[in-house]
């Protein structure tokens, strides 16, 4: 069995090792992370549900483009991610 204080590092080019663990409480950003406080949590889906806001006197150019089936599998044929 393992010591609770070490950990089995995989790094990409180079075999496992074995490594002590760091303990994230002496690190000077620690107040940062979600384990001292859960205010710190990141919300993927409030994230991703921003929307920009404008004020009613604010120009913008809008522009539109459309899209048909037959270009999005064009970009699927050439690796092209849809997004």
């Amino acid at each position: 069995m393992m010591d609770g204080d070490k950990c089995i590092l995989q790094l990409r080019g180079v075999r496992p090792f074995l490594s002590n663990k760091f303990d994230i409480t002496s690190h000077k950003r620690y107040k940062e992370l979600s384990d001292y406080d859960k205010k710190n949590v990141f919300d993927v889906e409030t994230y991703l549900e921003h929307r920009l806001k404008l004020r009613a006197d604010e120009e913008f150019e809008l522009i539109e483009v459309e899209e048909s089936t037959k270009d999005t599998e064009d970009a699927g044929d050439r690796g092209i991610a849809e997004g």
